[in-house]
């Protein structure tokens, strides 16, 4: 049977799949746009299966808030190759991914899969654009959350590295909480205190402390009172607010603040491209 341009062109806005593609499902569902929908699904999903134990270590971070700084999300979808990260469509697909996510209002990658944009859940969604591109498509991690406070966000050039900080109150100045997000994307802390710090890394920290100076000939009974001191060290490295600030050395994160008279960071989200959720 004859297949129109119209119902091609109908079939790639639904599916995102190339014109040929289209038009050969059309043809082999004789016109059935469900049909013609299903078969390239499945093409989809055996072009998936055949890339299930590819590398997928590119991809692109995006991050959205709210205009009054109270809701924000972000989310990490992986591709197997930079050239894919950087296609213009690639590009539209994740920032609408992004818009369903913060929309609403999903904080897990299953419950998102399952959500409709147009006429496909975002799993099937992703099982057209693998079809489509050839290549392993996945969204990794997803971020939602609400604040009384504010939130602020910073994306590394490249899209591979992004960053939402909740602070504890508004923020008067909104280029010190940009340098406060930029400093958790250089710094990669694991906790905004001391306090906020697992006990296992603390005990883990200790131990190796601890095995460094007795391998260094220092007795049990002093090892255990230094291994304390390396583990200030620790803190100084991997809280943010005892962090030296990085535009100004003589400081600290939370000095930073306080002379800025901004609210004290209250929590953070860091994704990094690539690394395990």
């Amino acid at each position: 049977m004859s297949i129109s341009a119209k119902d091609v062109k109908k079939l790639r806005d639904i599916t995102g799949a190339g014109m040929m593609d289209c038009k050969k499902a059309l043809g082999e569902a004789d016109g059935d746009m469900d049909r013609a929908v299903e078969i390239l699904r499945k093409k989809g999903q055996k072009v998936s299966e055949k890339r299930a134990d590819r590398e997928a270590n590119q991809g692109l971070v995006v991050t959205r808030i709210s205009d009054d700084g109270k809701k924000a999300a972000a989310l990490e979808i992986n591709c197997e190759t930079d050239f894919v990260a950087r296609n213009d469509d690639f590009q539209e697909k994740t920032n609408q991914f992004l818009n369903v996510l913060f929309e609403k209002e999903i904080s897990s990658v299953e419950d998102l899969l399952k959500e409709k944009l147009d006429d496909l859940t975002i799993d099937e969604h992703l099982k057209a654009m693998v079809g489509k591109i050839g290549e392993k498509i996945e969204i990794n991690r997803v971020v939602f959350a609400k604040t009384d406070g504010l939130f602020v966000d910073y994306i590394h050039p490249g899209n591979q590295l992004g960053v939402l900080a909740e602070f504890e109150g508004e923020v008067s100045d909104e280029t010190v909480a940009r340098d406060i997000a930029m400093q958790i994307a250089a710094m990669n802390p694991i906790a905004v205190t001391r306090d906020d710090v697992d006990s296992s890394i603390i005990d883990k920290e200790l131990d190796i402390a601890k095995e460094q100076l007795i391998n260094e000939g220092k007795p049990a009974e002093i090892a255990e009172k230094a291994a304390k001191g390396k583990l200030r060290r620790f803190y100084e490295e991997r809280v943010l607010l005892e962090q030296k600030f990085v535009k100004d050395n003589g400081i600290t994160v939370k000095q930073y603040l306080e002379q800025n008279s901004t609210p004290l960071i209250k929590t953070f989200y860091r994704i990094q491209l690539g690394e395990n959720s």
